[in-house]
């Protein structure tokens, strides 16, 4: 097999080749068929957000397949059958696991897929059964790539709801996650009121490839705008200070960009109690993984088709192109297919 080995050590990402892995009783042996490459994978090659921190990891958390092999225990999928793989799980010992807010567990950091262990940058990846989702016939594994992200996505819909037609709504960030957000508030029926700051002319043209209808403006053309939601995606700490003063009264800012540790905002507090302001964090993916199937399923390629979303494909080998062109902005996300 081959795989990226990555060692937070010395922050080096290396193509290697190896055995592949035999699964235990209850893992899934997955052969991995797309993996995408997330904005908190870059900020892991940066060091700026925590992995595994002992010895090497495989990275990628974004990932589909076909099952290779099954270990003994396993009585729920079968070789040969499409699947997805939630990265994510909890103790299901804590209080935040018995509540159902198994994110929060501190108990469980250490196993999350393509951070803590090795995940989908490998033609073949041993996952726990209980992680590993079916796909249905009629959703493609290029698309079921993209589960993931979407699931983070549609827990910050479950929090930011309602967001009623016809409310204002800047979304933050021209990378997928600002595209995938366009793409779903398009489909629930939302048209002119929707915004998108955007920094580089070339995302603002693929955006405009996307052909939703949506303005998308330079962060300076927001001056003196109001809006009743605004969603960061970008993880730019400047840009959600920025958007607070940008809120109508009763207005929210979603938080799901994932921001440097070391980040701080200024906020003003009277400004919060004057407009009664809601701030709301966005954490992973809590049991919204069946939820994001059935929204794959319904975006299908009407929205999730590669070239429209300017998604870039590249081989295994290809990873240094595929983080340049990330980096440059070149695209909004890079998927490899093996």
């Amino acid at each position: 097999m081959e795989f990226l080995s990555f060692d937070s050590r010395d922050k080096s990402l290396t193509l290697k080749k190896g055995d592949i892995p035999v699964p235990a009783n209850n893992e899934v042996l997955v052969k991995v068929a797309y993996a995408g490459i997330c904005g908190t994978d870059l900020h892991i090659i940066a060091g700026n957000f925590p992995c595994k921190d002992d010895g090497p990891v495989t990275l990628g958390h974004e990932f589909s397949g076909v099952v290779q092999s099954i270990g003994s225990e396993i009585t729920t999928f079968a070789v040969g059958q499409k699947v997805v793989i939630d990265p994510n799980s909890g103790c299901d010992n804590c209080n935040y696991c018995h509540g159902g807010n198994y994110h929060f567990c501190q108990r469980s950091g250490h196993k999350v897929i393509g951070i803590r262990r090795d995940g989908g940058w490998a033609t073949h990846v041993v996952v726990p059964e209980s992680q590993v989702h079916p796909v249905p016939d009629e959703i493609e594994l290029s698309h079921a790539a993209l589960v993931e992200p979407i699931s983070c996505l549609v827990h910050g819909w479950d929090l930011v709801n309602p967001i009623n037609i016809g409310s204002k709504i800047l979304i933050i960030g021209a990378g997928i996650i600002g595209f995938l957000w366009s793409c779903v508030l398009h489909l629930q029926g939302h048209r002119k009121a929707v915004t998108l700051s955007v920094r580089r002319p070339k995302r603002r043209q693929l955006f405009e490839d996307l052909k939703l209808g949506y303005e998308a403006v330079s962060p300076a053309e927001l001056k003196g705008r109001e809006f009743d939601l605004a969603i960061d995606c970008s993880g730019s700490a400047q840009a959600m200070e920025d958007a607070v003063p940008m809120l109508a009264r009763g207005g929210r800012l979603c938080i799901f960009g994932v921001a440097n540790p070391d980040d701080r905002i200024r906020v003003n507090p009277f400004d919060i109690f004057k407009k009664e302001l809601t701030i709301v964090g966005v954490n992973v993916n809590p049991f919204t993984f069946p939820k994001a199937l059935s929204l794959v399923a319904a975006l299908s390629d009407a929205y999730l088709d590669y070239g429209k979303l300017g998604i870039g494909v590249y081989k295994l080998s290809q990873y240094k192109d595929a983080l340049a062109d990330l980096k440059n902005g070149e695209i909004t996300k890079a998927v490899f297919k093996f």
